[in-house]
């Protein structure tokens, strides 16, 4: 499609194509999968006007990215009319300075600010044989486009046909349209919500505030009334030993005071973990709190994936940090220091490129145009090892190299027996349990984000998503710490481990969620369906594993400082 400032055309030609039975039949199946076709000028995508109107009657208006490839025939989409005429809206803003000193210019410019797109459905008709030479002329004559009037209204529309042969010519108008909107605005139309969208996002705050503010009540509960109690009692010097050991029956959580920080199984790989969660949580948070602040622009594509890959390789300082004092907390457990910190480096990162880079075979093989070329991948292995990994073994350095950390209480020497748990507080249903609830605050903006990359439009509700995180990992800290004292007071002391899948059990959570949503509500063509499944999956298992490395840490570090604050409160003969 060419273009040229402010010189309307209408009827020109692009180009006529000869489809095969095959490629009608593909065709067919992207309308009926809703495929829309994308395209940019000036950086601005060409996005689609759609009105919305109320119960009230009022409208509202908003942008789809893109333009549909078909329009159903019928309501029940048994056939199709293929949009083969185009008419493009360009808004401009006329310029008459340039430069910081606003000198003025000979002949006025034009800075673009809007691109619309509308498709149309038109049987071109021509007479005599086609000739290819007419498209560069300009000089193809339509019986149903006119360059002076443009399309006829009476012009009947392409019928997509089924399993024949299909001459489809393809035309397009080019309007241009004075604008008062200025350069540093264009995106706003982009950007704007549906008008039901806030409505959602703030039901969505104010459920996952209520849901922050009971298990903010139960925790109160446990430190102020029960933990206080048991604590006065457990203290009290002057009782006799009987009242003491009526106090110890009472309360189970004090009866595995010598076992509680006895390290777990696979202590050097739940090291690494801790780690891992420490690099995803400050990404995430950095990259968000950038975001807000308005660093990160859609119209600078890529800014926001390069922002998080360069944060969480400078994340790699404190993520080795961090394992590794867990590591020498460890000590004697079978932790090696050279194994934690390598893993630490390449554990997370290693299996995400794993994923990523059999997601690209996939698309390379398919020949699609989303595929990352090879040149970046080797860019980003070489970021990857110049980079992070140094940064990873210097903040493993400077944790081996501090003080270890030591338990408030004495381990004893011969494990305590841990007796018979009910159902509920056995592994797998508190796991299960415990994610619940952090799936329930992310839940709603999980839904939009979805619907942002399937249904068309930008993603850009920054403040939204940095106020859940927030909520979020409330949410994990207060659900890890009620769960862990339901757990002590059952005299099992294994809590490591699960207090890591307590609040990590919600990616658990999420990845059905996204399975269901893709099974539901997203139309995938069917001679695309199994590259599609793959390639939905793969990208949802990655955000659902560091979604699990995120939670898993923020319910953790709430539980092990809870852990300690505890026992180092209790008075041991």
């Amino acid at each position: 499609y060419q273009f040229h400032t402010n010189v309307p055309r209408l009827c020109k030609t692009a180009c006529r194509r000869s489809w095969t039975p095959r490629q009608v039949d593909e065709y067919r199946d992207f309308a009926a999968a809703h495929f829309r076709a994308n395209m940019r000028l000036d950086n601005l995508p060409g996005a689609e006007l759609v009105v919305y109107r109320d119960q009230t009657g009022h409208e509202f208006v908003s942008y789809r990215l893109g333009y549909s490839l078909a329009e159903p025939s019928d309501k029940n989409a048994s056939n199709f009319y293929v949009n083969n005429h185009l008419r493009f809206t360009i808004r401009y803003h006329d310029v008459q300075t340039k430069g910081t000193r606003m000198e003025k210019i000979e002949e006025p410019g034009a800075l673009i600010v809007g691109f619309e797109v509308k498709a149309m459905s038109i049987d071109h008709q021509f007479e005599g044989k086609w000739n290819d030479a007419c498209v560069k002329k300009n000089t193809c004559e339509l019986f149903t486009c006119d360059p002076n009037t443009g399309p006829e209204p009476t012009a009947p529309k392409l019928v997509l046909k089924t399993h024949q042969k299909m001459d489809v010519v393809f035309t397009y108008d080019v309007l241009w349209v004075h604008s008062d909107v200025k350069w540093a605005s264009r995106w706003d139309v982009y950007l704007q919500m549906q008008w039901q969208d806030d409505e959602i996002h703030w039901f969505s705050i104010v459920n996952s505030s209520v849901i922050l503010l009971f298990l903010s009540g139960m925790v109160a509960m446990i430190m102020l009334r029960i933990l206080r109690k048991d604590l006065y009692r457990y203290n009290q010097l002057d009782q006799s030993e009987e009242a003491r050991e009526e106090a110890r029956e009472e309360t189970g959580w004090k009866l595995v005071y010598g076992d509680v920080f006895r390290p777990p199984k696979h202590a050097s790989l739940l090291a690494v973990f801790i780690g891992s969660g420490v690099q995803v949580l400050g990404m995430s948070c950095c990259t968000i709190t950038f975001a807000v602040l308005g660093f990160l622009s859609p119209s600078n594509r890529g800014s926001l994936l390069l922002v998080m890959i360069l944060f969480f390789v400078f994340m790699g300082l404190p993520a080795g940090y961090v394992s590794a004092i867990f590591c020498k907390m460890f000590k004697g457990a079978g932790t090696d220091r050279l194994k934690n910190t390598v893993l630490t480096a390449t554990l997370f990162p290693g299996v995400v490129f794993l994923i990523f880079f059999g997601l690209n075979l996939m698309i390379w093989g398919d020949q699609g145009t989303g595929a990352v070329p090879f040149g970046t991948l080797l860019a980003l292995l070489l970021f990857w090892f110049a980079l992070s990994l140094p940064l990873v073994f210097l903040g493993s350095f400077l944790g081996f190299r501090r003080d270890p950390v030591e338990p408030p209480v004495r381990t004893n020497a011969i494990p305590r027996q841990i007796p018979e748990q009910v159902w509920y507080m056995r592994s797998v249903p508190s796991v299960l349990m415990g994610g619940v609830l952090p799936f329930g605050v992310v839940f709603v903006e999980l839904f939009f984000i979805l619907s942002s990359i399937w249904q068309h439009r930008f993603y850009y509700l920054f403040g939204f998503m940095l106020l859940v995180l927030l909520i979020l990992i409330v949410t994990c800290a207060e659900i890890t710490i009620v769960m862990c004292y339901f757990q002590l007071c059952s005299e099992d002391y294994h809590w490591w481990w699960r207090a890591y899948f307590t609040s990590g059990a919600s990616s658990f959570y999420l990845f059905g969620y996204a399975s269901y949503y893709l099974l539901t509500r997203v139309h995938v063509a069917k001679t695309m369906k199994v590259a599609s499944y793959f390639i939905f999956f793969g990208y949802m298992t990655i955000l659902s594993y560091g979604f699990f490395v995120l939670t898993g840490f923020v319910g953790f570090i709430s539980c092990f400082f809870f852990v300690r604050t505890i026992y180092a409160s209790v008075k041991i003969d």
